[in-house]
């Protein structure tokens, strides 16, 4: 099992090139996210992920964020709703395999719960029917399942459940077990990796034509297309920014090193050449370092490497 976990980890990989909105997938962040503000949308990824027909369902309470204690980890689901037997669903889409998933569920399972219960009620009887779903571009456990479901039963007696009404239910695009599975499920995962009108068999179940229709729709709408377009140039500056500033952090540190070594021979009394000569430094550097060092006596070595290395302190 270990070692299964250990390959699917290898293969995940966060370097992807840009992938313009007219070529996205249902797993890609941005387009699962528009697409599921449509309340049908959703109904069609639970009923085809899941293998049932719903009624009706509506968003749980609006709410895809769900608060902790202060100073305590929260969660945000990709979505969340309920349906009209009580039943409440949340579906997350998973691309990158960050070896989390059990432990995750794990998480969001109790703090879906939480809010079902108020505060001083006596007893459980409001906690509803819970599922998770996480559709992963990946095989989690390594046994070619499209589907995996989990409910918690008896390690003595396997077929004895134990009634807590929480499945959690990992998909797999990459499954192998067409036999085992209904057809639509197969089709659905197969067109979640690859979303387009060559991934639409002529006879697949009429709710995943309609969700294509609904992502082509999406796909050739130009706002959204530049929508996209600006949140893609805010995160590539965000990433550009958060390498410049790792750059500057790991020269700083680097200069700071130098900083310690002659602010430790400086309070040893030793003189401007003898340091330099000790350290193989220039002795206008040294020079240099000895001036801010006794200018303010309170800066740290990092704060006189930026001011060295940049004239002016990092913000």
């Amino acid at each position: 099992m270990e070692k299964r976990k250990q390959l699917n980890m290898q293969m995940d990989t966060d370097n992807e090139p840009f992938n313009p909105l007219k070529d996205m997938n249902l797993m890609d962040d941005f387009l699962f996210d528009v697409a599921t503000v449509d309340l049908e949308t959703c109904k069609i990824i639970i009923e085809l992920s899941l293998g049932i027909t719903l009624t009706k369902i509506a968003w749980k309470e609006g709410q895809k964020v769900v608060h902790n204690l202060p100073g305590k980890r929260g969660i945000r689901m990709d979505f969340y709703a309920e349906d009209d037997q009580g039943r409440v669903f949340d579906v997350e889409m998973q691309k990158r395999n960050r070896g989390n998933i059990p432990k995750r569920t794990r998480f969001y399972q109790a703090l879906i719960d939480a809010p079902m219960l108020k505060s001083g009620e006596q007893g459980f009887d409001h906690l509803k029917p819970a599922y998770i779903i996480v559709i992963c571009g990946f095989d989690q456990y390594g046994y070619g399942f499209y589907r995996y479901t989990f409910d918690n039963r008896c390690k003595e007696l396997p077929e004895l459940l134990m009634g807590d009404e929480c499945q959690k239910i990992i998909l797999n695009t990459k499954g192998t077990n067409d036999e085992d599975v209904e057809k639509p499920l197969v089709d659905f995962l197969h067109y979640i990796e690859k979303s387009s009108e060559d991934n639409i068999p002529e006879d697949c179940d009429e709710r995943l034509k309609h969700l294509h229709r609904k992502l082509e729709e999406i796909k050739a709408n130009e706002q959204m297309g530049v929508t996209y377009m600006k949140m893609e140039e805010r995160d590539r500056l965000i990433r550009e920014e958060g390498e410049r500033r790792g750059e500057i952090q790991g020269a700083i540190k680097a200069e700071a090193k130098i900083v310690s070594m002659i602010r430790k021979k400086l309070a040893k009394d030793k003189d401007t050449d003898k340091i330099a000569e000790e350290l193989e430094l220039e002795n206008d550097y040294v020079e240099k370092v000895i001036a801010l060092l006794r200018e303010d006596l309170d800066k740290t070595d990092e704060q006189t490497a930026e001011l060295l290395l940049y004239g002016k302190e990092e913000k």
